[in-house]
């Protein structure tokens, strides 16, 4: 999902966030009389088998949803009216003949909230870019580059740290208390930062205010996918990018009396706390995560956040679903870093996709004996693998990179003002982020993520191409603007919001926390070492070299999501872990 960069950027970068087919058409509950709808198709991974039946170790076994092959209208504009189990209509409003759902609104307010910490995200890592030079010299460390260096990549580590510690808080607080627990790092280190008279206080400032957004970077998506409901899960979740989008948006803009007024950095960083108590006074009112709650026993409380942002309809069969996953992982609030790889479950088996294929492949990767793995805990260890090897390629890819060098592309097309550089990237990234809004629940996370990496490569290519062989100047220069703004268009349409959002999806309710603090955690490494070697390889193998790699890179993500991410649009959360996790008992009743 986010990107920063330890080099002192003239254009910020942008967040990479915390997005295959149309989105499906839910079939009626399951009655006596509708026995074609009695099974539910895989996922898409490799191949389309017949379909399976889950079996649950419950009296009562939650019925699913079948999933039609297409829904051209998508979740908010549909032909066909969502009705109770009452058969009354909801959320629908008349607009001629078309029916606008708006079933995602009473989970939106908390949401909104939830991403006004991504907008604090987005707000600190372009804060820093246009000031730096000012902080610099009032601070006495002007022309240590180094130093610089640190100012920024101090934010990573706190980041970093923040990451790995977020698990223990989440499970043992809950979404919503954690959320505003995180504000006080945030608020604490934008003051200190803004009142620093030496260059030690504005470290300790920066420090926590990574600390603040390992925590977040991590969370609100976990959030966001607890709290919406499952048809506008997707939508809903790239709010995380748009929040961080808006975010650096708005410290350009207040940064731009900086180049004027040397000591205009301390007011904007003053300003970077007033979102913070903005989240904490609005969590307040926000809901606790339906799942969090059912596994700490409050089932009434749970039941009520279903049935407000849900609807009525939705309440007994979540509760089953919740109350089956509780009882094939445990109750226990608390997970543990070695669960991602001890035994949690007595039974063996092998990690199975929907397809029936087995992950013999990633065994093969790690050099683990097929016969020694028991099923859960492999399947806890496989959705790490892919967390991390997700901002692996998303960081190598070379988002920062590319935003780096942006500054010159634009100076040769005679945009000199790097503010105003700055606003055509954060604009084509939020407008990319938009996109994304309005397709990934659509289209799917696997087909963004796919075709977002080819875009990228090509985008990349196209650059190559511009710098590599004769041509007019002109034609040069224009095309490496179009590959710069495709390149970040097509990583804010996928790349940037599908990554964040897949990997709490692909997690079973346990060890979501924990899988999710390792990916950002393997997010924040990359980060911190693209930015601290991208300007030494461009110096020794020139541009086109470098941009090269990145685009072999993106085609290397695209071929990883295409073969190796399963499609998630339309299903529960619980519905994906039952489905890929054969702990759960299998087969016909």
């Amino acid at each position: 999902m986010r990107s920063t960069s330890v080099l002192r950027q003239p254009v910020v970068p942008v967040p990479a966030i915390l997005a295959a087919p149309f989105n499906p058409k839910l079939c009626p509950f399951f009655t006596a009389t509708s026995a074609t709808c009695n099974k539910h198709p895989p996922f898409h991974s490799f191949s389309a088998p017949p379909p399976e039946k889950f079996r649950l170790p419950a009296a009562k076994k939650p019925k699913f949803p079948e999933l039609d092959s297409q829904d051209e209208k998508g979740p908010l504009l549909s032909s066909n009216r969502n009705e109770d189990v009452n058969g009354t209509s909801t959320s629908i409003q008349e607009n001629g003949s078309e029916k606008v759902d708006l079933g995602w609104l009473p989970a939106f307010p908390h949401v909104l909230i939830a991403s006004m910490s991504n907008f604090l995200f987005g707000y600190h890592i372009g804060v820093m870019n246009g000031p730096i030079v000012s902080v610099a010299q009032e601070l006495g460390f002007e022309g240590n580059s180094i130093l610089e260096g640190l100012v920024v990549s101090i934010f990573i580590a706190g980041a970093f740290v923040g990451s790995i510690c977020s698990g223990s808080i989440v499970d043992k607080l809950g979404c919503r208390r954690t959320l505003q627990t995180d504000t006080v790092p945030l608020i604490l280190g934008a003051l200190i930062s803004a009142q620093a008279h030496s260059l030690d206080e504005l470290l300790l400032g920066r420090f926590l205010v990574g600390l603040g957004i390992g925590v977040t970077t991590v969370l609100v998506p976990i959030y966001i996918s607890e709290v919406a409901p499952t048809k506008y899960r997707g939508s809903l979740g790239t709010l995380c990018q748009i929040g961080t989008c808006l975010g650096i948006i708005a410290s350009l803009f207040l940064g731009i009396p900086s180049e004027s007024d040397p000591h205009w950095w301390r007011m904007i960083l003053y300003i970077a706390s007033i979102p913070g108590f903005v989240v904490t006074i609005g969590m307040q009112f926000a809901v606790e995560s339906p799942r969090w709650l059912c596994k700490a026993g409050r089932v009434d409380d749970a039941r009520k956040v279903v049935h407000d942002l849900w609807g009525p309809s939705e309440v007994n069969e979540a509760m089953e679903e919740f109350q089956a996953v509780i009882r094939n992982d445990g109750d226990d609030l608390q997970s543990g870093w070695l669960e991602l790889l001890e035994e949690p479950h007595s039974r063996e088996s092998t990690f199975r996709t929907p397809t029936g294929m087995k992950f013999t492949w990633l065994r093969w990767i790690v050099n683990i004996p097929c016969t020694s793995i028991p099923e859960a805990n492999f399947f806890n260890g496989a959705v790490a693998f892919i967390g991390g090897a997700l901002f692996v390629l998303q960081q190598f890819a070379g988002i920062n990179g590319v935003l780096y060098f942006s500054s010159l592309t634009f100076k040769d097309v005679g945009i000199t003002s790097g503010a105003l550089a700055s606003l055509y990237v954060g604009l084509t990234n939020f407008a990319g982020a938009l996109c994304a809004l309005y397709l990934i629940d659509r289209q799917g996370r696997q087909r963004l993520l796919t075709g977002s990496y080819l875009g990228m490569a090509v985008s990349m290519f196209v650059i190559v191409y511009a710098i590599s062989f004769p041509m007019d100047e002109e034609l040069s220069h224009n095309l490496s603007i179009m590959g710069t703004l495709l390149y970040i268009f097509t990583f804010a349409i996928g790349a940037g919001p599908a990554t964040g959002l897949i990997i709490p999806e692909l997690s079973c309710s346990k060890t979501r926390v924990k899988i999710m603090g390792f990916s950002f955690s393997v997010h924040w490494v990359c980060n911190f070492l693209v930015g601290l070697f991208f300007l030494e390889l461009v110096e020794r193998l020139g541009v086109a070299p470098v941009y090269a790699t990145f685009g072999a890179v993106s085609l290397l993500a695209a071929t990883f999501a295409y073969f190796f991410i399963v499609e998630t649009k339309g299903r529960s959360l619980e519905e994906i872990e039952m489905s890929l996790n054969s702990s759960f008992p299998q087969g016909d009743e």
